[in-house]
């Protein structure tokens, strides 16, 4: 890669993508896997190591074993999709939480009580989305490839009040992520 370090290393997930989730948890594995990213980490390769998709016993199988505590558990987090007890547990260990898919995949752009919170704040949807995870102190990495929204994305200096927070606590899960809920690159789909 003609580097001469990576900013953040990450485990993509606890399993093979094609048994994520399954019964096979696969915690020795993480375990060694670990240790080598420690091992690069403490040789200056990489400046943080982390994780995605682990839940709260993946972490604490490493948690048991390793030296150096992940820095980052990268984490499906959006209106409709908040795994509360996983974020709060990462939060009391120091573990970065960063969200991947804060806009829910497009999804969540469309809902009509979203809308209108949106518009009370003068703010889009995405927006609206964007400042929740960032007041549960999560890290947010939203994509597009629009420069319209990439800028707007990052004017996000309004905060949402604290009932309207509770209330998008609440907001029904979303079911399905309509083409989005199959990865065929990685064999799965979003659980």
């Amino acid at each position: 890669m003609n580097l001469d370090y990576i900013d953040l290393l990450l485990v993509h997930s606890p399993q093979p993508w094609k048994e994520f989730r399954e019964e096979n948890r696969y915690f020795e594995e993480n375990k060694e896997v670990w240790r080598a990213m420690e091992d690069a980490y403490k040789e200056g390769k990489v400046k943080a190591i982390g994780l995605c998709n682990f839940l709260q016993d993946d972490i604490e199988n490493l948690l048991e074993s390793c030296e150096i505590k992940p820095m980052v558990n990268q984490i499906l987090a959006h209106i409709s999709n908040t795994p509360f007890e996983l974020i709060e547990f990462c939060q009391k260990h120091a573990i970065l939480v960063e969200a991947y898919s804060p806009i829910g995949h497009g999804e969540v752009l469309q809902h009509p009580r979203l809308q209108v919170m949106a518009e009370h704040y003068g703010v889009s949807v995405a927006q609206l989305c964007l400042r929740y995870d960032l007041q549960l102190g999560l890290s947010v990495i939203p994509k597009s490839t629009d420069r319209t929204h990439i800028e707007e994305n990052t004017a996000l200096d309004f905060e949402i009040n604290e009932a309207d927070m509770e209330a998008l606590k609440q907001i029904e899960k979303i079911e399905s992520y309509g083409k989005d809920s199959i990865y065929p690159v990685f064999g799965g789909k979003i659980k």
